[in-house]
């Protein structure tokens, strides 16, 4: 058949709309809101060519409007479990045969579907669904899904490009293959592009996969399986279950032919897997590959030479869009004492003209937490502070789940920098404040990295280049993702690759090149033109 050395197209970020008032683009999104409002949808497992109906139907609704039934998900078993791993082993060698050029089409096609006529429906799955306010359901399951899927395309012919060198008389070439079995990609509640990327990245290097959403994710996980369908993904490629998290893992982690695991979700989770896939590693072909994007405790630290102003915005953006709930979410701050009181009268103010409810009312800057579950572990966490006579709740602190699961954004000032809030994982609209002597600034930055078992995203405000340098060098294990002078979160694909060490995961960089070659097993072939007739080497002849 004809061949070619294939260029894709050049990967651009997709521009994120505004949604402003009287624009198009806010008009469209509000009837697909109201549209999907006004069904009830019967969601099945997608396990090779079939829409699986188990019967067994657990319930949707907003987090911001649990009264309100979006629709059902039929939730599956260990059958279903072996019923996707048979149909991902099934399509597997067809698949991995495709030309390459015929899959990065395919996500390609998933791209400009998403920019086009799935724009709205997905965003308004994703505010409905996981209760995401206009501009962070663009930005995550619009644009960075987007995003995800053009720069991965680009990304892996840049991985084909790789070569090795050859000498006179041999051509060496390297061939990148997929890796040998299935794979697993379990995705969290708080990110539609997670959501897609982590199966997707998979498939696009030739892998067939697994794909268990959480299940306060199902309703936008199915747009984006509808979207890889109308795209051309074959059946079988990607198979979408919702099944029990420990069943799912007794299945997939005693099978032999189980090739790796794409995650992101808690430490807690993360680790009890890979205990489970090294208590098993005699059973597998090879040693599966193992990513992971987990938890973070993140920072801002400030200098006494930052700008208050500047300080405070990023501390509302940066602890409170999507109630918290990013893993890159400011969690903990370090304010200089010179410069606290403006901290704390700017970000007040901001806090005041705060509007939270629901999403289908575009002012609401605050929307609900995801679930009662956590609901309660948030306030719960409010609550131990409001005891802690170490600790002044200066905003915030009250909540209420009659209508949704409303949480204010709370502020907390702690006198203790090992107070719990400001160590432990809350994943909800809570910072904790220590001020510490404007003074003491580098015996801060290492109580900045030694608070935490994390190590995910954290950031640096100083107008003094000199306190930027010395925090980047004390803080370089500290996060994954450092910035300077901005907020700890909103990283971009192409321009911020994301992922953490240390408790944060393995650090392999969902949106860039890196992450690719861990789905992607590489073979070296080395072809000798003439090759030699005589044992005999030169250094054998006699003087």
């Amino acid at each position: 058949m004809p061949k070619g050395f294939f260029q894709v197209p050049y990967p651009k970020n997709e521009p994120v709309l505004s949604y402003a008032p009287g624009s198009k683009e806010r008009t469209a999104l509000k009837k697909a809101i109201e549209e999907a409002r006004a069904q009830e949808l019967d969601i099945p497992m997608y396990i090779g060519a079939e829409e699986v109906r188990t019967g067994e139907k657990k319930r949707l609704a907003p987090p911001h409007d649990h009264k309100h039934t979006l629709g059902y998900f039929h939730e599956g078993d260990a059958g279903h479990v072996e019923q996707a791993i048979n149909a991902a082993l099934g399509a597997k060698e067809q698949w991995a045969n495709l030309g390459w050029e015929h899959r990065a089409a395919i996500f390609l096609k998933a791209a400009d579907l998403l920019a086009g006529p799935y724009r709205y429906k997905i965003n308004a799955a994703t505010m409905l669904g996981q209760s995401k306010s206009p501009y962070q359901a663009e930005i995550d399951s619009a644009c960075e899904l987007i995003d995800f899927l053009r720069f991965n395309v680009y990304f892996m012919t840049q991985i084909y490009q790789e070569q090795p060198e050859s000498s006179p008389g041999v051509w060496n070439r390297m061939e990148y293959r997929p890796l040998e079995g299935f794979t697993f990609a379990l995705t969290p509640f708080n990110f539609t592009a997670i959501a897609g990327n982590l199966p997707a990245s998979m498939a696009l290097m030739g892998n067939t996969v697994v794909w268990k959403p959480a299940f306060t994710q199902v309703y936008a996980a199915n747009v984006i399986m509808q979207v890889f369908r109308a795209a051309g993904l074959p059946a079988g490629v990607i198979n979408l279950i919702y099944t029990d998290g420990p069943a799912t893992g007794e299945v997939i982690f005693n099978h032999p032919d189980f090739a790796g695991l794409h995650f992101t979700g808690s430490t807690k989770v993360f680790r009890g897997m890979w205990k489970s896939i090294a208590q098993n590693i005699e059973k597998y072909k090879s040693y599966p590959r193992i990513v992971g994007e987990t938890g973070g405790k993140d920072f801002v630290m400030v200098h006494n030479s930052a700008d208050a102003r500047e300080v405070a915005t990023a501390l509302s953006r940066g602890a409170f869009e999507y109630q918290g709930q990013k893993c890159s979410a400011a969690s903990r701050a370090y304010i200089p004492s010179n410069l606290w009181e403006d901290v704390k009268k700017f970000l007040l103010e901001d806090l005041k003209t705060f509007k939270m409810g629901g999403t289908e009312d575009f002012g609401n800057f605050i929307n609900a937490v995801i679930d009662e579950r956590a609901f309660n572990t948030i306030t719960g966490y409010i609550e131990q502070a409001r005891k802690n006579p170490m600790n002044e709740i200066i905003a915030g602190g009250k909540y209420d789940k009659a209508k949704g699961y409303f949480v204010e954004p709370t502020v907390v000032v702690s006198k203790d920098p090992s107070s719990v809030t400001m160590c432990e994982e809350i994943f909800g609209p809570v910072l904790t404040i220590y001020v510490y002597h404007e003074d003491n600034f580098e015996e801060t930055l290492e109580l900045v990295d030694s608070t935490s078992p994390y190590a995910l995203t954290g950031s640096i405000f100083s107008q003094d280049r000199y306190a930027i340098e010395l925090a980047a060098k004390k803080l370089s294990n500290a996060a994954g993702n450092f910035y300077i002078n901005d907020k700890p979160t909103g990283a971009v694909v192409g321009q911020q690759p994301f992922g953490g060490a240390r408790g944060s995961g393995t650090n392999d960089k969902a949106g860039a090149k890196v992450n690719l070659l861990r789905w992607a097993s590489m073979r070296t072939i080395k072809e000798t033109f003439v090759p030699p007739v005589d044992y005999r080497y030169p250094f054998l002849d006699k003087e």
